[in-house]
């Protein structure tokens, strides 16, 4: 008998002081709380009830103080160990994937997020939506479908939800109905439950690639063609100001994530999120991120005071994930006054809403600016909008890049580079389209130039790129 199974066998769980417990300590005093809502009358199935039982037994054996000494990974093998002998004392035959199928259910609510950690663990999937407890809808290849995954009940989803939030210093209940967290691979996690979500506990999950996608892979995925990339990666190593916009899931960071391959290693990057999204691969990089308020409604860091405090970082190049407020104004100065080759995501239907919006958030900093000078404060920092959308297919496209150009009286004006001209809809849902140059040449093409960035003059023709006029992607 091994030293664990020697400790295990205290025949009950002390009381554990949740200030020092660990996260999977935490999930599995919690799961015995929720099992005791599984067993009786109508529990589910007979597969359902031998995991029920099989776990209560685990859960009764172990010592959870023991496993402090311990990481994670021992931890799990041992109790693998465990639930593999208990499940040789059930009397219900079960051929071996049954057996692997039960012991990989259990340390899934044990030590990992129940029945969302295949999921978790799915690469194909980029979003999980739950919609109560029998309800669990997947994003793969950006289109929705229903899982055949649910939970027992609404109060074992909420223990989930708690033991995600818990891990990360959050909590979640009446007094404080919605949280934002993020799983330890960088997932975001939003989560609202009742009074705020009438029918029960709802959770949405961005899932945080491992693989980042580069450049080259949206090329082949079709979200943009050659051209359009040598001009993007240009605009970037120019040190031109871009905005990236888009609807909510249009690949906004991704494509943000994509272009950051274009920055000189040699330079120190600052990056300002509200939940930390973006993977640049160089070697200088400092990483901040908002502080929520705590219990007492104090304490909270948002992105303006990051902004603010970015600058006296001696930061080459300033990127913010997401402008949302206030923060735009301070953004907007420090592309002004030196801090070039800056990027940033906004939400947005066109390139010009992008700048409708800039300048209602520009308005939110109560500095009671006029109209005409917070459009020329915009006019003269941002020099690039990629605009990114996902189309009905599910596809992700670069839309449009235009170019801002100066002013007219009292209004920006702009003029696209490239555009994506959609023709319709193909027999297989599939948008039919293709990329073009719009025939302008970019006024900021003097700056490449001086950068040692010489785009062909053929690179703007008036020609459409990429796709065949049959079909898009």
């Amino acid at each position: 008998m091994s030293e664990f199974d020697r400790l295990s066998e205290s025949g009950s769980i002390p009381q554990i002081d949740l200030d020092t417990e660990l996260p999977w300590e935490r999930a599995a005093r919690t799961a015995l709380e929720a099992d005791a809502e599984f067993d009786g009358p109508g529990g589910g199935s007979e597969f359902q009830e031998i995991r029920t039982r099989v776990h209560r037994k685990l859960l009764e054996r172990l010592n959870l103080s023991t496993l402090s000494t311990r990481n994670e990974e021992e931890a799990v093998t041992e109790v693998r160990k465990i639930v593999r002998n208990l499940l040789d004392s059930e009397a219900t035959p079960l051929n071996l994937e049954e057996r692997e199928e039960l012991v990989e259910q259990v340390l899934h609510e044990v030590f990992g997020l129940g029945p969302l950690e295949p999921l978790v663990n799915d690469p194909s999937i980029s979003d999980i939506l739950v919609n109560t407890f029998d309800q669990v809808y997947v994003e793969r290849n950006g289109k929705l479908e229903r899982t055949d995954v649910r939970f027992k009940d609404n109060r074992h989803l909420v223990q989930v939800i708690d033991r995600i939030v818990s891990a990360v210093g959050r909590r979640i209940d009446d007094s404080s109905p919605m949280v934002d967290a993020r799983l330890p691979d960088g997932s975001r996690v939003n989560a609202i439950i009742p009074p705020l979500s009438i029918d029960g506990p709802h959770v949405s999950i961005r899932k945080f690639r491992r693989d980042v996608l580069s450049t080259g892979d949206l090329v082949r995925n079709g979200t943009f063609n050659d051209a359009m990339l040598e001009l993007m990666q240009g605009l970037v190593r120019a040190r031109l100001n871009v905005l990236i916009s888009g609807g909510t899931g249009s690949g906004k960071t991704t494509l943000l994530n994509a272009l950051s391959e274009s920055i000189p290693t040699s330079e120190r990057v600052v990056t300002i999120e509200d939940s930390a999204e973006l993977q640049l691969r160089q070697p200088h990089v400092v990483r901040l991120e908002t502080r929520p308020p705590n219990i007492e409604g104090r304490g909270q860091i948002d992105q303006r005071q990051l902004v603010i405090n970015s600058l006296r970082m001696r930061p080459d190049r300033i990127i913010v994930g997401e402008v949302r407020g206030s923060e735009a104004i301070d953004m907007l100065q420090a592309m002004n006054t030196g801090h070039d080759g800056s990027l940033t995501t906004l939400h947005a239907n066109t390139p010009r809403d992008a700048l409708a919006r800039l300048e209602t958030m520009v308005s939110m900093a109560n500095l009671n600016l006029p109209e005409r000078g917070m459009r020329q404060q915009i006019a003269s920092a941002i020099d690039i909008v990629i605009h990114v959308s996902r189309l009905a297919d599910g596809k992700r496209k670069v839309i449009q890049i235009a170019e801002i150009v100066g002013m007219e009286g009292e209004v920006i004006t702009m003029q696209d580079l490239f555009t994506f001209d959609r023709f319709g809809v193909d027999t297989d849902g599939s948008v039919l389209g293709s990329f073009k140059a719009t025939g302008i040449r970019p006024r900021c093409a003097e700056r490449l130039q001086a950068y040692g960035i010489d785009l062909a003059e053929t690179l703007f023709a008036n020609a459409d790129f990429g796709f065949p006029k049959e079909k898009a992607g």
